[in-house]
């Protein structure tokens, strides 16, 4: 899943980035508000995690100007702002949850993930599709017999995010907005390289190409049926 930190205490920022990328989140930063809103608008991210004292741009507007065009954004206030008209305030403009700092980094991703769950009508923590099992919190895949398959991480969030949108196919461009963050590296054909891999991995543990290509959609995952 893709993350946008806006956070000016360097320190914080760098933590969070660093905690996040490590459990296998996709995560960008802005240091100003300015520049968090500008990444928000121009990118697709599954949720955004918000501070409230902001140079250039407070927090509640930032707050505002994404609600004012997309109320399904997830978004969770990060603020040394305790009080409770704070808190209050920030939830009536929309944000979904409100940590105060100091805080608890596991509580952070705890909360993360529960919005997440919804954000993909999601009450399981373990997804699964034909024989292969993925554990969203211990981040582990398994076969339906109980051997683990190692994956790569990015290998490892392509197949997340089909999982979690297995019942249509997912374009490449799509991909592209959730499983590769602002500074990767990309190139020609990227997701079709990193989709081969993951393809031929799946197949030699399952003994069948669990990820279809459907022509001018995407990549669904299911087993090839048989057309006759």
């Amino acid at each position: 899943m893709r993350l946008l930190i806006i956070e000016d205490e360097n320190d914080l920022r760098t933590a969070l980035l660093r905690g996040f990328r490590k459990l296998g989140y996709l995560a960008d930063g802005a240091a100003d508000g300015v520049e968090g809103l500008e990444l928000a608008q121009i990118n697709s991210y599954d949720l955004i995690i918000l501070d409230l004292n902001l140079p250039g741009m407070d927090g509640l507007e930032i707050l505002q100007a994404i609600r004012e065009t997309d109320w399904q954004q997830r978004i969770i206030i990060l603020s040394a702002r305790s009080g409770f008209t704070h808190r209050i305030e920030g939830l009536n403009l929309g944000a979904n949850d409100y940590l105060i700092k100091p805080f608890d980094f596991g509580e952070l991703e705890a909360r993360v993930r529960n919005l997440l769950r919804r954000s993909f009508v999601q009450k399981e923590s373990v997804l699964q599709c034909e024989g292969i099992l993925l554990d969203t919190v211990k981040r582990i895949v398994r076969t339906a017999a109980g051997a683990v398959v190692e994956l790569p991480p990015k290998q490892y969030a392509i197949l997340e995010y089909l999982l979690l949108n297995q019942d249509r196919p997912v374009s490449a461009e799509e991909l592209l907005e959730h499983v590769w963050a602002e500074d990767d590296v990309l190139f020609s054909g990227t997701v079709k390289v990193h989709i081969s891999l993951l393809r031929k991995k799946m197949s030699d543990t399952v003994g069948y190409n669990i990820i279809q290509n459907i022509r001018g959609a995407g990549y669904l995952l299911g087993k090839e049926r048989d057309q006759g």
